[in-house]
C-alpha cells in the first residue's frame, strides 16, 4: 500500500491540451510516467480559460468558439523526494510549453478503497 507523509509536496504542472509527447497527449504521458515511477496518484484538470508564456491568444471554452488547446493542470501529491525526482525527470524531457510549481502541503487523509472488478 502506498503512503504519503503528512508533510508532503504538491506538484502542479501547467500545459496546453494540444501539447504532445511521443505522439500522444502530454498529460497522458505525464500521468503514465508518474504511475510507473511509483507516485501516489495524479489528477488531470481541464481549464475553461487561460493563456501561457507562448500563447498570443486567450484559449477559452465557449459554444461559438471551441478551443482545441485549453489549459491542462496535472496535480500530484507525494513526498518531497518523489516530487523533486519526478520533476527533474519531466523537466529533462519536456522542452517547451510547461510551467511547474511546488508547494508544501499537509496531508490530512489518504486512503484507498477496495478495488472492485
Amino acid at each position: 500500500m502506498t503512503t504519503i507523509p503528512e508533510e508532503a509536496y504538491l506538484l502542479r504542472i501547467f500545459i496546453g491540451e494540444s501539447d504532445k509527447m511521443d505522439g500522444r497527449p502530454l498529460y497522458e504521458w505525464l500521468v503514465n510516467q508518474a504511475k510507473s515511477r511509483g507516485l501516489a496518484g495524479a489528477t488531470v484538470l481541464r481549464g475553461m480559460m487561460g493563456f501561457g508564456a507562448h500563447s498570443r491568444v486567450i484559449h477559452t471554452f465557449k459554444i461559438e468558439r471551441l478551443s482545441e488547446d485549453l489549459p491542462i493542470v496535472i496535480e500530484i501529491v507525494d513526498s518531497q523526494e518523489k516530487i523533486e525526482d519526478f520533476l527533474s525527470f519531466a523537466e529533462g524531457r519536456i522542452k517547451r510549453g510547461m510551467l511547474a510549481t511546488t508547494e508544501k502541503v499537509r496531508v490530512r487523509v489518504y486512503r484507498g478503497g477496495e478495488v472492485k472488478n
